[in-house]
C-alpha cells in the first residue's frame, strides 16, 4: 500500500515555524526553501568523482533567486547562463566572469557581445552561431556544443540531445567546425553537451559521456569537457522511488575519465551541470484551499495554486507529491480519498494533481507541493494578472527570512509607465 510522504517532517524542513504561520506571515501562495538541503545537494554533486580537476556548474534556469545563488557559490559551485539576464543576476550574486559559462542557443550578436564584453566564455551550438562569433570576436576563445546522438529525460520536451532536438552540432560536422575555427583563428578551449533532464539511471548518462569524449579526442589541447547534466531526483518518494545512485555513477564515471585523460595526454577539467538536482528538493510550494466541491463524480479541491505559480504539471504532466496541513500540523489521517487538486486560473487544464489519493481535505487547509524548488518560481508568471508569490528561506538555524517580495498590484503596471 502506498504511504503518504512526510518529507518535511523527516527533514525538519520548516525549522522553527509551521506552514500555517508562514502563510499568515508572508501570504499565500508561498515558495519556501530549506538552506540545509540545498547545501547538502551541492556537497553531494561536488563529491561525485575523485578526479581532481572537476567543476560543478549550477544551471540557474532551475532557480535564479539571488540568495540561493549566493549559497550555491559559497559551496564551491560555478554556474551556467543561458541569457544576458542570467549573466546579470549571476554577477550580482557574486560569481566572477571566469565562474560563468554562457551556453547560447540561437542568440543575436548583441547577446554574444554582452558575454564577451564581460570576459565570459561563450558556447555555440550551430555552425551559423560559430561563424557569427568568429565575425564579432576573431582570435578569441570559444566552446562548442555537440549533439552526440544520445538523449535522455523525463519528457520529450526536455530531451536535449539525440536525433529529434534543436540543440548542438551533429558530430558529422566536425570538419566544418575545424574549418571555421581556422578561418576566424578561434581558440577552441572546450566542448560540451547536455543529453536531457531528469535521468534516474546512470547508464544513458555514461553512454553520452563516452560519446562526447570520442568527439573531444578529435580536438587537440582542450582545456575542458562539459559532460552536461540532467541529474534526476525522486519525485515519487511516497511510492518508494529510489534516489539516483551518485556513488555508483561517480565511481564508474571516474574510471572512464581517468582512462580517457591518460590517452589524451593532458589533465583537462571536466564539468557537470546539475540544475534540478541542487534546487528541486530544497523547495516546497505552500498554498491554501478555498473550495471543495463535487462535479459529476469528481471531488475538486480548489486552491490558489494555479499554473501561473507552478507550471510543470500543465506543461510536462509532472508529478509532485502533496502534504496536507491543518491547524499547524501535518494531516496523517486514515480517511483517504481520490481528489483532483486545481488552481484558480481560467483554464480547464489548471490541474496540480488528478485523481490523487490524499487525506480528506477541508476548506482552510494548507497544501504543500513537494520538490518545487526547481522550475517552480523560475517558470511562474502573471497570467490572469495574478501576482507571483513571495519566496522565503529557512536558514540552517531554523529561522525564516524573506528572500523575494510578493508581487504587488502596482508591479503589474511596470512597463506601461512611459
Amino acid at each position: 500500500m502506498m504511504m503518504h510522504s512526510y518529507f518535511t517532517q523527516e527533514t525538519g524542513f520548516y525549522g522553527k515555524i509551521t506552514p500555517e504561520k508562514l502563510i499568515r506571515k508572508y501570504g499565500s501562495p508561498l515558495y519556501v526553501y530549506n538552506e540545509s538541503i540545498l547545501r547538502q545537494r551541492c556537497k553531494e554533486v561536488l563529491g561525485l568523482i575523485t578526479y581532481p580537476n572537476f567543476k560543478v556548474n549550477y544551471s540557474i534556469k532551475a532557480n535564479s533567486n539571488l540568495e540561493l545563488l549566493k549559497i550555491v557559490r559559497a559551496e564551491g559551485c560555478h554556474a551556467d547562463a543561458m541569457s544576458p539576464g542570467e549573466i546579470y543576476v549571476l554577477l550580482k550574486a557574486g560569481f566572477s566572469p571566469d565562474e560563468i559559462f554562457y551556453i547560447g542557443n540561437n542568440v543575436s550578436k548583441d547577446e554574444m557581445q554582452f558575454a564577451i564584453g564581460r570576459g565570459i566564455l561563450v558556447s555555440v551550438d550551430s555552425l551559423a552561431q560559430l561563424r557569427q562569433l568568429g565575425e564579432i570576436n576573431p582570435g578569441g576563445p570559444v566552446a562548442v556544443r555537440f549533439n552526440p546522438g544520445i538523449g535522455a529525460g523525463h519528457h520529450e520536451k526536455v530531451v536535449t540531445a539525440g536525433k529529434n532536438t534543436k540543440f548542438g552540432i551533429n558530430m558529422d560536422y566536425i570538419d566544418e567546425v575545424k574549418a571555421l575555427l581556422r578561418k576566424y583563428n578561434l581558440q577552441l578551449v572546450g566542448i560540451n553537451q547536455h543529453i536531457g533532464s531528469l535521468f534516474m539511471e546512470g547508464k544513458p548518462y555514461l553512454e553520452g559521456v563516452k560519446s562526447i569524449l570520442s568527439i573531444a579526442r578529435q580536438f587537440e589541447n582542450l582545456d575542458f569537457v562539459d559532460l552536461g547534466g540532467g541529474f534526476g531526483i525522486p519525485y515519487r518518494k511516497q511510492g518508494g522511488e529510489k534516489r539516483l545512485n551518485l556513488k555508483a555513477l561517480g565511481q564508474e564515471l571516474t574510471g572512464v575519465l581517468e582512462n580517457w585523460v591518460k590517452d589524451y595526454g593532458k589533465e583537462i577539467a571536466f564539468k557537470v551541470e546539475p540544475g534540478r538536482y541542487l534546487a528541486a528538493e530544497c523547495g516546497v510550494l505552500l498554498g491554501s484551499v478555498f473550495a471543495v466541491k463535487q462535479n459529476y463524480g469528481t471531488k475538486y479541491v480548489g486552491t490558489d495554486l494555479g499554473f501561473n505559480v507552478l507550471a510543470r504539471p500543465v506543461i510536462y504532466d509532472s508529478y509532485h507529491e502533496i502534504e496536507v496541513y491543518r491547524h499547524g500540523s501535518l494531516v496523517k489521517g486514515h480517511s483517504n480519498e481520490a481528489v483532483t487538486i486545481v488552481g484558480n486560473i481560467c483554464e480547464s487544464g489548471d490541474i496540480i494533481a488528478k485523481d490523487r489519493v490524499l487525506p480528506s481535505i477541508e476548506e482552510g487547509d494548507i497544501l504543500g507541493i513537494m520538490d518545487a524548488g526547481a522550475y517552480g518560481f523560475a517558470m511562474s508568471s502573471n497570467y490572469n494578472n495574478r501576482l507571483r508569490p513571495a519566496e522565503v528561506l529557512i536558514g540552517k538555524d531554523g529561522t525564516d527570512r524573506l528572500i523575494r517580495k510578493r508581487d504587488t498590484l502596482e508591479d503589474l503596471m511596470k512597463g506601461f509607465e512611459i
